[in-house]
This record gives structure tokens, sequence and C-alpha cells, in this order.
């Protein structure tokens, strides 16, 4: 009987080890790719831009994660870093209904997977010193047609941009063909003859730049009736004297999903109209401005053509002629990364743009669009009529009288939103009156950061055209122009949180010892002082033959101090000690909670609720 039972009883738990085996095998095709994100900011869940491009890919899409697992061996942050690439770049693959495949590559030194990295255009960042060691984290894509894209290297630092990288590289192998970009310019950006110094004029270097990464199209705005579908981008700079059919074909591009990038100015510097070579004065009375009324009303937007800002603390310095002092103008305004939006993609990475006779925009009351400052004034700015900045020869007298608003003026913003048409009157076939979805307008309050003067030196070599950019002006607009050819999915996706979690409890008591410490000495430094005073009351009153002798008060004196300092030294690192005792309670209460209570409750929860159902089907029976 008791063997019948030994041999029942190991028959059940081989049955047990079996059905176990088996609903995990379930479980596990069942729930294959199942996940709960329950971090704070939701780090591991895609955005629902990136999960857009995902779904409509239609071709197999390679990815190559090149990753120097053995030579970040001493480096844990960016070991962790790359752990949090690694995952974003599985999540998508797993989302991606088996269009993209992923392969993690460790490039040894002098091996061909290192020639395959930098063949792909990775960097290899050195470490340890420079001492020739590098290493690699990035990424490369391909698709079925050779296309090619890499994100050169995931910056830590730039963590926040992850997501946005590497959706934009997979957009852009998805859509390989150059995306078409429309442009209507009242400035002459491109080559051509120049009245002024009657010589052959080269294009600007921004159109250089354009005409390079994207297929640019020369529109003109006179006469201008439709804008082609194929045109995903139009880029306007200062419209003047635009047709209402121009402005209405601008219109009814915005609402059917076209993207703006719009340059106005209060007074566009190198607009010659009105300029007389017989009268150089007359230019100066000349209307330089470049407005759309109708169409900003629409969009919600305010602008006033009239104004322009001023900006004492990021005014740049100038040359009043040979052999004069340089000047601080604070109509030339050169922003530093503080102006610049950390948390949008088109500036997150620049550090400085130049601009001049800037205007700047704003949101009207009763708009229903969002506006996004993409490039704002220092809190140092007021705003001042145009004419006063043209008719002042000397840029100090624009310093005489400055009187700050303290409000940071918005120099250039993207502005979202579901637009409305500015041409209700209008109708037809194929008239919209409001766009579907929301649409995507940058608009910049000046022309001059595109000039050349404001940001690059073109010199020739040898026959070619070498840029050397000394601000980002450049970049910006390219930013801006590359991140409007994506789809809406794409410009949809923010900035996300990085995954750097601070000790906020213990930073709070760092701080508080900090806050002890710095007391202690400043105390400690007084005590000092006191003492240095009395010593040298006591020495003035001293004879000349005694002066080199220390007399018993001011022995006394040191004595005091030398006992009080021991005691303020030990004070202090009493302070220390507190405060490593206190982060090693916190890092014990802790552990507690995770090592002990929570496995406790969450068996306790466990046996409860098997006890509950058990008691349940005996209630049932």
């Amino acid at each position: 009987m008791t063997s019948h039972r030994k041999t029942l009883s190991g028959g059940a738990l081989i049955v047990l080890i079996v059905l176990f085996v088996a609903v995990m095998l379930l479980v596990n095709v069942l729930f294959r790719g199942a996940r709960v994100d329950l971090t704070e900011n939701n780090l591991y869940t895609l955005s629902p831009g990136t999960k857009e491009i995902l779904s409509t890919l239609d071709e197999p899409i390679n990815l190559y994660l090149f990753y120097s697992d053995k030579g970040t061996q001493d480096l844990p942050q960016l070991r962790t870093y790359a752990v949090r690439v690694r995952e974003m770049l599985e999540e998508m693959a797993a989302r991606s209904n088996g269009r993209i495949t992923l392969e993690v590559i460790d490039p040894l030194p002098f091996s061909e997977d290192e020639d395959r990295a930098v063949g792909y255009g990775l960097t290899a960042v050195p470490v340890n010193g420079g001492g020739g060691e590098t290493i690699f984290l990035g990424l490369a894509g391909t698709n079925s047609t050779d296309g090619q894209a890499a994100v050169a290297f995931f910056d830590p630092g730039k963590e926040s941009f992850l997501e946005y990288d590497v959706a934009k590289l997979i957009h852009d192998l998805a859509t390989p063909k150059k995306p078409v970009i429309g442009l209507i310019s009242g400035l002459e950006m491109g080559p051509g003859f120049d009245p002024a110094t009657q010589q052959m004029r080269e294009p600007w270097a921004i159109q250089q730049q354009l005409s390079q990464s994207f297929e640019l199209r020369q529109l003109q705005g006179q006469g201008l009736t439709s804008i082609d579908p194929e045109i995903s981008v139009l880029m306007l700079v200062h419209p003047k004297d635009l047709s209402e059919d121009a402005r209405y074909a601008i219109d009814q591009f915005v609402l059917r999903g076209g993207h703006l990038m719009v340059f106005v100015d209060p007074d566009a510097e190198l607009d010659t109209s009105g300029m007389d070579p017989q009268n150089p004065q007359a230019a100066m009375f000349a209307d330089h401005s470049s407005n759309l009324p109708e169409l900003f009303k629409a969009w919600g937007i305010e602008y006033d053509p009239a104004n322009v800002v001023l900006d004492r603390t990021r005014a740049v310095e100038v040359s009043m002629g040979q052999g004069q002092a340089r000047v601080r103008h604070p109509g030339i305004i050169g922003l530093t990364a503080a102006e610049l939006n950390g948390d949008d993609v088109l500036t997150a990475n620049l550090d400085s743009v130049n601009v001049s006779s800037s205007g700047y925009i704003d949101l009207a009351k009763d708009a229903t669009s969002k506006l996004i400052p993409l490039m704002q004034s220092s809190g140092d700015a007021m705003s001042a009529p145009a004419s006063r900045l043209r008719m002042s020869p000397d840029p100090r007298g624009l310093l005489t009288d400055f009187q700050p608003s303290g409000e940071r003026y918005v120099i250039a913003g993207r502005v979202t939103g579901k637009f409305k048409t500015a041409f209700p009157q209008r109708s037809g076939e194929g008239h919209l009156a409001e766009s579907k979805d929301d649409g995507q307008i940058i608009v910049v309050a000046d022309t001059d950061l595109l000039a050349d003067r404001l940001w690059v030196q073109v010199q020739n070599f040898l026959g070619q055209k070498l840029m050397n950019a000394f601000a980002n002006n450049g970049d910006f607009v390219l930013n801006g122009v590359d991140n409007l050819t994506g789809s809406s999915a794409l410009i949809s996706i923010r900035g996300r949180a990085t995954s750097r979690r601070p000790f906020t409890t213990v930073e709070a008591l760092k701080r508080q010892a900090d806050d002890r410490f710095r007391a202690k000495e400043q105390e400690l430094q007084r005590e000092l002082q006191e003492t240095e005073r009395k010593l040298v009351e006591l020495q003035s009153a001293k004879s000349r033959d005694q002066a080199l002798i220390m007399s018993p008060e001011q022995q006394a004196e040191l004595t005091k101090f030398s006992q009080r300092k021991a005691d303020i030294r030990k004070e202090l690192r009493d302070v220390r000690r507190s405060l490593d005792a206190e982060i090693e309670s916190l890092g014990s209460r802790l552990k507690f909670l995770n090592i002990v209570l929570v496995p406790l409750l969450v068996t306790i929860a466990a046996v409860a609720f098997a006890v509950w159902r058990i008691r349940r089907r005996r209630r049932k029976g």
C-alpha cells in the first residue's frame, strides 16, 4: 500500500512537471512580446508616431547595431545606455510585423566588422585618454534597394532624442526618394548679376546646401495658382507682393497637409527693392518688411512688421570702421544655447544662431493653435520701431535709453493645430475650409539669418567652394526642412524623458549637509579674522624691543583659536559622518523594502488568494 502511494505520488509529480512545462510553452506562444511598461515616463512604450511608421513599412529593412561590448568594460554609463538603445531597437523590430531585422555586432579592433562600421559612416570614439583605443555605439540600416542610412554615434547626452533618431532612420530607408522642396523667395538667393557690384553673384550658401540635400524647385510668387502635390515642404522667404491666388495656393497647401517654413522680416537688409544707385539714401526710406496678414490671422499668429527686437545681453560686437573701436549692436543678436529650445529636435543640438533686425511672433488671444518657441531673445530685451533701427547710424544710440521689458520675445517658433482657411469666401472643387489633421508650420521672424554674412565664410580653394560656418544658422534651416519632410507621424515624435533617475532624497541630504558644512566653515573664518584682529591690537601695544617676542596674551589667543579650530574641524567631520550614516540608513531601508518586505507582501497576497479560491471551491462543492 505504501509502495503504491509512493508510485502514485511520483507519477503525480511527473504529471505536474509535464503540465507546468506545457503551460509555460503555451504562455510563451500566446503572450510572446507582451510586456507591461511600469516606468514613470513610459520609457519602453513607443510613441504613436513611431508605431504608425512601423505599421506602414512595406519592404524589409535591416538594422545593424555596432556596439563595442568588450571595449566598454570600464565604461558603466555607456554600457547602461547601450542596453537602453538595444531594447529600443528590439521593441521597434518586434512591432514591425517582421519587416525589421536587427543584428548586434561587436566590432573588434582590426576586424572586418570594424571596417564595415567605418564603411557605413559610423564614428569611432577614442577612449582611455586617446591612447589609440576606440569604441562604437552606432546604427546602420539598409533597405531592399541598396539604400543606406546611419546614426554615427548614440550620445548618452542626447537620450531624449533616441526614439526620434531611430524612427527617422527607418523612415528615410522606407522612403528613399529625395524629398521635393518648393522655394518662393522675395530675395535674390540664387546666382545672377548683381547691379550694385556689376559682377556675377554666387548663390547663397544655404541655397547650395538645400540643393545638395533635397530636390529644390524654384517657384514664382507672381502667377502662382497651385502648388504641385509632389512638394512636401514649401519654404517661403520674405513674401512681398504675393497675389491673392498665390496666397490662396499657400493656404490650401497647408490645409491639405503640406508643411511650411516661412521667413518674414520687419527690415530685410538684403532686400534691394527701392534702391537707387544715384540716391543711396533712398533705400533707408523704402519698405523692406514682409508679412502674411491674412494667413497669419487664420493660423492664430500675431506678428507686427513695424517692430524689431533689441537685445542688450546678446548684442553682437560690430566694427564701426577702420581704426575705430568695436561696439555692441543690440539689433544684431547672437543667440546661444540658452535662447534655443533644447527640447525640440530642430534646435536641441545647436550652439549659436545669429539674427539681425528680427521681429517676433506670438499667439493671438483667440488662437486654437499651439506655439512652441524655437528661438527666443534673452530677458534683457525690448521691442522698438523698425524705423528707429534703420535710421540709427551708430548702434550705441540704441542703448542710451534702453528699457528692457523683461519679456523673452519669440523670434522663431513651431505652430501646430487644425488650421482654417484664410479665404472662406472662396469655393469650388477641391476647396478646403479646414485641415483634416494637425498642420505643421515653422515661422521665423527674420530673413537675414539666411544670409552668408551672419553664419558662414565661403572661400575659393583650388576651384572648390569651402564653407567655414561660425554659427548654426544653416543647421537650423536644414534641420527644419529635414524635419518637415518627414511624415506627420515622424514630426509628432518629440524628445522623450531619459532613463537616468537621480536619487532625489540622497541629493537633498547632500545639499543639507553642504549647507551645514559651509555654515561651519564660515564660522571658522569669522573666528580666524577675529583672532587676527586681536593679535594685531596686542602687537601694536608692544614696544619696539618686544616686537619679535610673543606676549602671554597673544599666546593665549593663539591657543584658544587652535582649540576652537580643532573643535570646528571635528564638527565638520561629524557632519560628513552623519551624512554617510543617513545615506547608508536610507540604502538599508530600501534594501529591506526590495528584498524582504515586497516579496513577503507578494507571498502573503498569493497565499491569501490561494486560500480564498480553495474556500470558494469548497463552498460551491
